[in-house]
């Protein structure tokens, strides 16, 4: 520090003055000593009063204070030879003392030197027994016994302020280099003012006071300013950090530190070797005696009283570890390098019913489950080689044998305590994880189980798919299933009678299927089965599983009746699972338009086929908008006159893209998306606007369209005729509404009020497809139709008789209707021996290619004007 070198620097100059005999010695030493040591009090005392935090930063501490205090008292006793008083030795010797109690004070409470009167009061003992002893064994020695007897007080304090000062520094941490500096100065000044004290002495000549220079005063002035140079740079040091929060006891070895015996084994030694020597011992030595083993006994009395402290600290803490430990819910084992078991926590027979004779000096090893002592091991082998040193403690999972001589599942910390002296050895907390381990079990068969049935889930479908598609092979089959009626089941009779429907369907699953297939609910109405089945057991398993499904289901106060489509997809026929779950679903998709209780198998063409539905479903509702729906219409001609006597307006739904849809594509799919009513009303207007557009000439001349049975119902539907039939003028005799007779039963009350009221009208009405259904003749009796449209089947059998010489199907059926008072029309006629055969039946009409194709209306418009011509 520049405020410091410069006036060395001075100092320095002034001393080797006074040493060349240029100036007074005394006059040197007082000036370049003197100022130089209010200097350096000055820079102490400035930065003692910086005592508090500043920036992050420990300053200065009131040791600096003394330490300056000391500086000061150094000033003032190296102007003693200047002014030479009476007695200067004892002013001297004086000036020696307040200086040695300043730096002994001050180097104590330097920054990391500690805090507590207790801690600094057995650094002071163990400094001031250290300088007695060194005392005393000087004193002991025969060339310092005869010297002048004003020596003894210089020697004792001298050596005593130095030895405190050196067991401060030693003991002061962590800011040792500042505290060495500040101490080696302590120290060079108290040797100077004992040298100066010393050479004042009359007895010894007045080396200082008798003479004018000298070379003597000079080496004081050196020591001293070199000293109070070093004082100033450590114990002034303002760029220290901060302490750590709890600082490391710097006492904690106690008695066992090795200055404690340094003392009594320096005046013991000193005192033998005197009573060999010399055989008796003076009143001064045996007081140097008595002060030494006096301070020596009080600074055991800390002791003891430090050790009694630690020891009930001792046994606080060993008495919480204790508790802890047998309360804990770990069990504690310490491990040697050989892995055997010192010791095990209390825990160990509460919680694994292990006794200390069971596990104390066996191998840990043998309590690991022999298919877990490889892994065990390994972690272990890690462990002692240090990789985990710095990192957090080892895991191992293992399962332990408990005193039961079962395993049970635990999971271990495996701590490296070797480099710690009290441990010396590996430290294992073991935890019983078997309940953790159980409802993990649990949650992880929660998450891939249907709650409702008890089948897999989705999830657990598509694992169980990866897992089948990596197989060898990849033989395998995925069927996924659609319930239908289990929504209506869920209306009329409640979601519990469903959710019973839903479980006895997952029982039915589970009684078709082998060991190695796999039921699952997808979720709602939706099933699914993975099976190892090729593809012909496949298809025979969904067959079985349609039929049994379709089986009525018997439940508590009601009976429900399911149907069902099923798709089917080859595991191998899709790049990844999604892709075979996306195929069997479309497959069943395709076997719902098909119909119900289906099973079909995906292909390319069910896609392609099932995208054109989609389409075409997409683009119905405008199609009437866009005027791309148009009809046709069929000749319905006499068999006996050749003439025709109506016809059939047919539904063409003309796409721009995909070209013509038939009726048969067209119907199902306006009936899905619910607009069959509006292509119902469409088709009767444009029908009838064409029947009158039409110059017959014969108010015979019929028109027939078909109707759907949804629009058939509806109470508006005979008032919505009634209107059309005024708007173009048409008789309502010319009018024949169509009903399919397959769809007669799905509500023949309703159907046969309906058909009357159109008779009331006048409008006639047509059973179409006769004979196609099962249950043809039951209804026909009560149904209020005027015509029967016999089905494309029954013109097409053979004119043989039935066997035992009866009548064949076509005449029975014709007898019957015109028993009935029936005009019977003959469909599907598609060449002159089926145009006789309906004939010589005894039908009325025909309808098929034979006798006209369909057309549009200008086409049919010209081939009424040929036949009228």
């Amino acid at each position: 520090m520049l405020i410091l070198g410069v006036p060395a620097a001075i100092a320095a100059a002034i001393l080797i003055a006074g040493a060349a005999g240029l100036i007074p010695a005394r006059l040197a030493l007082a000036v370049a000593a003197g100022g130089y040591g209010l200097v350096a009090a000055a820079v102490l005392v400035r930065a003692a009063l910086a005592i508090h935090h500043s920036d992050g930063t420990f300053v200065a501490c009131r040791g600096a204070g003394f330490v300056g205090m000391g500086g000061l008292a150094t000033a003032l006793t190296a102007t003693v030879p200047a002014w030479s008083p009476p007695g200067a030795t004892v002013w001297a010797t004086a000036g020696l003392g307040v200086a040695a109690a300043c730096y002994s004070v001050g180097t104590l409470l330097l920054p990391g030197a500690g805090r507590g009167w207790a801690l600094h009061s057995r650094r002071a003992f163990d400094g001031l027994g250290l300088g007695v002893s060194i005392a005393f064994a000087g004193y002991l020695i025969p060339p310092v016994k005869q010297a002048h007897p004003a020596t003894l007080p210089v020697t004792l304090i001298a050596a005593t302020g130095i030895a405190i000062v050196l067991v401060s520094v030693l003991r002061g941490t962590p800011h040792r280099r500042p505290a060495v500096r500040c101490g080696s100065g302590a120290i060079l000044v108290l040797i100077g003012l004992a040298a100066l004290a010393t050479l004042l002495d009359p007895g010894l000549g007045g080396t200082i006071t008798g003479s004018v220079g000298g070379v003597a005063p000079a080496l004081v002035g050196v020591l001293l300013v070199a000293g109070l140079a070093l004082t100033a740079d450590g114990g002034s040091r303002r760029d220290l950090p901060l302490p750590p929060p709890e600082p490391r006891n710097p006492d904690q070895y106690l008695a066992s530190y090795p200055l404690l015996a340094v003392p009594a084994g320096v005046g013991v030694v000193a005192a033998i070797w005197h009573l060999v020597e010399v055989r008796s011992f003076d009143p001064t030595s045996i007081i140097f005696g008595i002060a030494m083993v006096a301070v020596l006994a009080m600074r055991e009395l800390l002791v003891v009283r430090d050790i009694r402290k630690y020891a009930g600290q001792l046994q606080t803490a060993e008495a919480h570890f204790r508790s802890l430990v047998a309360g804990a819910t770990d069990l504690t084992l310490v491990l040697d390098e050989q892995l055997r078991i010192r010791w095990q926590s209390p825990a160990a027979s509460r919680l694994f019913g292990l006794s200390d004779d069971e596990v104390v000096g066996k191998g840990f090893t043998e309590l690991i489950h022999p298919d877990d002592v490889a892994g065990a091991q390994e972690m272990i082998d890690a462990v002692l080689a240090g990789e985990h040193a710095d990192g957090p403690p080892a895991l191992v999972t293992a399962r332990l044998r408990d005193g039961a001589e079962l395993w049970r599942d635990t999971e271990s910390t495996i701590s490296d305590q070797r480099s710690v002296p009290e441990v010396a050895a590996l430290v294992v907390h073991v935890r019983d994880i078997g309940e953790r381990r159980h409802l993990e079990r649990a949650l992880h068969k929660l998450s891939y189980t249907d709650q409702l049935t008890g089948l897999a889930n989705r999830r657990a479908l598509m694992r169980d798919l990866l897992t089948y598609r990596r197989r060898p092979g990849r033989q395998g089959t995925l069927l996924v299933i659609d319930l239908h009626g289990l929504g209506d089941i869920n209306d009329s009779r409640g979601r519990e009678t469903g959710d019973a429907v839903l479980i006895e369907v997952g029982r039915r699953l589970r009684t078709l299927l082998g060991d190695e297939d796999v039921p699952a609910r997808l979720g709602g109405d939706e099933f699914a089965v993975l099976t190892t089945d090729g593809a012909v057991l496949a298809y025979a398993l969904a067959t079985r599983i349609a039929t049994v499904l379709s089986e009525p289901h018997q439940l508590p106060g009601a009976v429900v009746e399911l149907h069902t489509s099923i798709g089917l997809a080859e595991l191998a026929g899709g790049g990844d699972s999604d892709e075979v779950l996306r195929h069997a679903d479309l497959a069943r998709k395709r076997a719902r338009q098909l119909g119900l209780d289906r099973v079909e198998w995906y292909d390319p063409d069910v896609e392609m086929k099932l995208n054109r539905r989609m389409d075409l479903e997409r683009e119905l509702l405008g199609a009437i908008e866009r005027n791309e729906l148009d009809l046709v219409f069929q000749p319905v001609v006499g068999l006996r006159d050749d003439q025709p006597a109506g016809v059939e307006a047919l539904l063409r739904w003309r796409h721009p893209t995909l070209g013509t849809i038939m009726p048969n594509e067209l119907l199902p799919i306006a009936r899905a998306v619910g607009i069959a009513p509006e292509l119902d009303e469409w088709v009767l207007d444009t029908a009838c606007k064409h029947l009158s557009a039409w110059s017959t000439g014969d108010t015979g001349f019929w028109l027939s369209v078909n109707v759907s049975p949804r629009e058939l119902l509806t109470a508006r539907f005979p008032d919505r005729v009634a209107t059309t039939l005024r708007r173009y003028g048409i008789a309502p005799e010319r009018l024949v509404v169509e009903v399919a007779e397959d769809w007669i039963a799905e509500d023949v009350p309703a159907i046969v009020a309906s058909l009357s009221g159109l008779r009331k009208l006048g409008v006639r009405a047509a059973l179409d497809d006769f004979g196609s259904g099962q249950a043809s003749l039951s209804h026909l009796r009560r149904l209020p139709v005027d015509m029967l449209k016999l089905h494309a089947s029954l013109t097409n059998t053979t004119p043989e008789p039935l066997p035992g010489n009866g009548p064949a199907v076509i005449d029975i059926v014709v007898s019957l209707g015109r028993r009935l008072g029936l005009e019977i029309v003959a469909k599907g006629l598609e060449s002159p021996d089926q145009i006789e055969r309906a004939a010589q039946a005894g039908c009325l009409y025909g309808q098929g290619f034979a006798l006209g194709h369909p057309g549009p209306a200008e086409r049919i418009e010209a081939y009424l004007e040929s036949h009228r011509a």
